[in-house]
């Protein structure tokens, strides 16, 4: 869609970015939407973890966004960087993402292509959703669409089979994106485009915790119901997704302390104890 730049807002002396359109789009009637799209989507949502839309203008016939900086990597570059992240590191990112989205449906969004390379981060850490190229208002019809739109690796199996596309589809491509993170793998690898699509709708998910032994049981079975084949088997609400996160979240932090603790207990110093302080 376009070229982003790093830029310098001369007014509010701040870094922005500026997603500069590609000139040869400026007369697609289908881009030009898709752009003014995510434009009016970022700027209706006021989100930690939603990038921030500051302008949106033109100039000598060049479109183009001025929004938040966020240049410290995204989740792809990790993945690829450091093949599988830490899982509360995972666990985090899910939560705030989650809540990011489920802003979104409040606002009547959804953002239909939720995946590592769109979840960006800023100086602090923070996941920023970006991309909202693709979104569309919940109750849109959209049978007239000739194209099945999202990225492969994360697609929901209703999206292949052209049902109803709604939250939970992107809730399933959120689940599918931590799932790459935590393990390393992307849920369905297969030696075709094809077949990997062909495998959200046929093939079992292998749980996280039976790919890396060290993920908790808990957390797999989030990402696992998250990704149910069949909408109706995952969580019903992104309140629900985040309430499991975030119980697997604080078992992994006691079963953590607990193997710290008891770590500690084995080499003779006192578990826990970081530092001392006197009366």
């Amino acid at each position: 869609m376009g070229t982003v730049y790093r830029a310098f807002d001369t007014t509010l002396e701040r870094q922005v970015a500026v997603k500069l359109m590609k000139p040869e789009l400026a007369a697609d009637a289908q881009a030009l939407e898709s752009f003014y799209r995510e434009a009016r989507a970022c700027a209706a949502l006021n989100h930690t973890n939603i990038i921030h839309i500051y302008t949106f203008d033109e100039f000598n016939g060049n479109r183009y966004l001025v929004m938040e900086l966020a240049d410290c990597g995204s989740l792809d570059g990790r993945i690829e960087q450091e093949q599988r992240l830490p899982e509360l590191d995972v666990l985090d990112i899910g939560i705030k993402v989650a809540s990011a989205l489920d802003t979104a449906l409040r606002h009547n969004l959804l953002h239909r292509d939720i995946k590592p390379g769109n979840i960006l981060f800023n100086a602090d850490g923070e996941p920023k959703l970006v991309d909202f190229g693709l979104a569309r208002k919940v109750e849109s019809d959209r049978e007239e669409e000739t194209t099945v739109w999202g990225t492969p690796y994360y697609i929901a199996p209703e999206k292949v089979k052209r049902e109803r596309e709604d939250f939970l589809s992107d809730m399933y491509s959120l689940a599918g994106t931590l799932y790459h993170a935590l393990t390393g793998h992307v849920p369905f690898e297969a030696p075709t485009i094809d077949e990997v699509i062909a495998a959200h709708i046929h093939t079992a998910l292998t749980p996280p915790h039976l790919v890396v032994p060290e993920v908790t049981e808990p957390t797999s079975a989030a990402l696992v119901q998250a990704m149910s084949k069949d909408p109706k088997g995952r969580f019903q609400s992104y309140d629900e997704f985040i309430m499991a996160l975030t119980a697997a979240r604080s078992q992994y932090l006691v079963q953590h302390f607990r193997n710290q603790s008891r770590n500690s207990a084995h080499s003779g110093r006192p578990g826990g104890v970081r530092g001392w302080w006197r009366r």
